[in-house]
């Protein structure tokens, strides 16, 4: 399976360049046969045959439940944030939910100073995390894969890296929320949103921030890519307007970006079993880290991202993990 991951990152094929205030993005596509059909979380909350809750009445940080009464699957996408019950959470790797299934899913605190119910069940909060929080918990949950302790992210470092982007924002928040965040800077992700636009048949993006490649996101349904694709924008314009030299800096080429492929493709690759349908394909190199959920032969979700100097998931450490157990249990 890890060699068809490679095949298909080989594959893929980068569309027109656009940019806007620092930020350079390519249209993604690729060419794979079959695949199952699949909605996005935002679509099965309104269409109410998903339920997301706590674990139990006492909840556990790290862990919600999932029952998807539909007929049809269902993606939580990696990065993706729940609002609600005891305090907002994200999912720590993509996962695709089966038909009339309940399903544990790992998750990360996105909301350190709330822990009481604000309602009995989550809602789309209509956030996908800055691709920062995003690229260092994809290297903790590697790590914690490798340690045998399953998909585990350093919860330490996801607070540590929510205070920095309030600070930087001048974006403060009564819970440490990133909801409150992106609420704070809404005007401005809007213009980046209207900046972009979603191409005929677009699978993914590329992004470049300050003329080097900052991540990738790339779905098998064009249909489901365009459904996220405001939130995608947003998650990588954060990192935009928290870096106040964007201005300066010149945009990136398209041979940064093919050879930000090329590193991807080269990376040391290991296959888990997902907590949902298929195969959960981690990919880590010196440049790159990311994962790819596969279901019967077909990357659902390729999510890749430039490996940053911080982060202590990639060491191996269970340091986060502890802390996160102390606090809430």
């Amino acid at each position: 399976m890890t060699g068809n991951v490679q095949e298909f990152i080989g594959g893929i094929r980068l569309g027109e360049v656009q940019s806007f205030k620092g930020v350079t993005m390519w249209p993604l596509f690729a060419d794979q046969s079959g695949g199952v059909t699949y909605v996005t979380l935002g679509e099965a909350l309104e269409q109410g045959f998903l339920r997301v809750t706590e674990v139990s009445e006492g909840g556990s940080v790290p862990e919600l439940a999932v029952l998807n009464e539909g007929d049809v699957h269902v993606l939580l996408l990696d990065g993706e944030e729940l609002r609600g019950a005891k305090q907002n959470r994200m999912l720590n790797t993509s996962i695709l939910l089966k038909p009339h299934s309940k399903t544990i899913i790992p998750v990360s605190c996105t909301e350190q100073g709330r822990w009481s119910y604000a309602s009995r069940e989550f809602s789309d909060s209509g956030v996908v995390m800055a691709r920062e929080v995003r690229a260092k918990k994809a290297a903790a949950v590697s790590g914690s894969l490798r340690a045998g302790a399953g998909y585990a992210s350093d919860q330490g470092e996801v607070w540590d890296d929510i205070a920095m982007y309030s600070r930087k924002l001048s974006a403060p928040s009564p819970t440490s929320a990133m909801r409150d965040v992106f609420a704070a800077r809404e005007k401005d992700l809007d213009d980046f949103q209207a900046a972009f636009r979603l191409v005929d048949g677009q699978q993914g993006l590329l992004v470049a921030l300050d003329g080097r490649v900052a991540g990738v996101d790339l779905l098998s349904s064009p249909a489901a890519f365009a459904r996220l694709f405001p939130k995608l924008v947003k998650s990588y314009a954060m990192d935009a307007l928290a870096n106040d030299k964007r201005s300066e800096t010149p945009s990136a080429g398209i041979d940064v970006a093919q050879a930000f492929l090329d590193a991807a493709g080269k990376c040391v690759a290991s296959t888990h079993r997902s907590r949902g349908a298929g195969e959960d394909v981690r990919l880590e190199g010196q440049e790159v880290v990311g994962s790819a959920l596969v279901v019967e032969g077909c990357v659902i979700h390729l999510a890749l991202f430039r490996r940053e100097k911080r982060s202590r998931g990639d060491e191996g450490s269970m340091a986060g993990w502890a802390q996160r157990r102390r606090n809430h249990g």
